[in-house]
């Protein structure tokens, strides 16, 4: 059973027991990244090295140094995380090789990690049930690690003066397979006899599972979102495409938006009869921004069992995690001590084999 997040956040000296598991050695590693869906660009063939193919065993055999290769599959969203963490172990321990990839959250479960091609896959939201029954189809028992907050933030074209909020009814009407209007005046009078130019994540995207969850739900088409839209796992992309049309509308992930200020336009989210609220780090902490979502990465249990180096690599990652760096660099909320605590006792089951996920 996965450890509850209600565990006893000053129990810091899990930490020092868990360095005694997975063995002592420096905490980094070293390699590069990839925006490709990890057709072994890293000079590897794609497998997770434990064949002999980074000149070991698949395991660091007592060694001071640690060695051998990583695989990181999943989230766009995740991604900016996942590359300022690998970049920094890689710094620490240039023996260690990466091949990180944005195949989106389901793209990189379905092509990647539930095929035992990855050591861990980054998602934007929750593994879904169908991931977790063919991981274990495949013998895999997915870790889960909470690792940041995220407030997904619908966007507009900095011309569009006649609209600054909006509300998740609107939002619903204007993505939804059952209504799909062509004008923003057939959402809202007031606003411009003008067709609408969709961005958003492609389909493989936890970023799209979220909001098709969250924001249009159940549908009697039989799509789950409107399909005349532009779809990328690139979500400077979908920003740039926003950027080029007045009449645009999008929504990608607060991190894209904060780090690019000045290129679109952020609206406020109505809830309900609420007041609008802006996208923030606050209000996705307090979760009172109505679009507010958890990060996770998920790794893969029997390799975390087989590698060391992938337990000293998860380790950092998730002691990274709640960093100033998160939200001042990168634009999400960091990890709490509690969430830290949490992550660190599932790696230490997980280590000992005796993890076993439960949602």
């Amino acid at each position: 059973m996965a450890p509850s997040h209600d565990a006893d956040a000053n129990s810091i000296t899990r930490r020092k027991s868990l360095a005694a598991l997975a063995g002592a050695g420096a905490l980094a590693v070293a390699g590069c990244t990839s925006d490709s869906g990890g057709d072994g660009s890293d000079g590897s063939d794609g497998s997770d090295g434990s064949d002999g193919s980074d000149g070991s065993d698949g395991s660091d055999g007592g060694s001071e140094t640690l060695s051998g290769d990583i695989r990181i599959s999943g989230s766009s969203t995740v991604y900016p995380v996942a590359q300022e963490v690998t970049r920094q172990f890689a710094e620490q321990n240039p023996d260690v090789g990466f091949n990180l990839t944005r195949d989106g959250s389901g793209g990189g479960f379905e092509n990647v990690f539930i095929p035992g091609d990855s050591d861990m896959n980054n998602a934007s939201r929750p593994i879904q049930d169908d991931e977790l029954q063919r991981c274990r189809d495949n013998g895999i028992e997915p870790v889960e690690f909470f690792l940041a907050q995220d407030a997904l933030t619908v966007v507009v074209n900095n011309e569009a003066d006649f609209i600054d909020s909006i509300s998740l009814e609107d939002l619903k009407t204007i993505w939804s397979p059952d209504t799909a209007p062509e004008m923003w005046s057939d959402v809202n009078s007031d606003w411009p006899d003008e067709p609408f130019d969709l961005y958003g994540p492609a389909s493989t995207s936890g970023t799209y599972d979220y909001f098709t969850e969250t924001v249009i739900g159940e549908t009697e088409a039989d799509q789950p979102i409107r399909e005349d839209f532009e779809g990328t796992e690139e979500d400077d992309l979908i920003a740039q495409g926003v950027q080029g049309n007045e009449y645009a509308f999008g929504y990608l992930p607060f991190a894209y938006y904060v780090n690019n200020p000045d290129s679109v336009k952020a609206l406020s989210l109505i809830e309900g009869g609420s007041d609008p609220v802006e996208p923030s780090l606050e209000g996705a902490k307090s979760g009172n921004y109505p679009l507010a979502r958890p990060l996770f990465t998920y790794g893969h249990m029997g390799k975390i069992q087989e590698k060391n180096h992938l337990q000293e690599f998860i380790e950092y990652y998730i002691n990274e995690s709640d960093e100033d760096y998160i939200a001042n660099d990168i634009g999400y909320v960091p990890a709490n001590d509690q969430m830290v605590e949490d992550n660190l006792a599932a790696l230490e089951e997980a280590i000992a084999g005796d993890y076993e996920y439960s949602a």
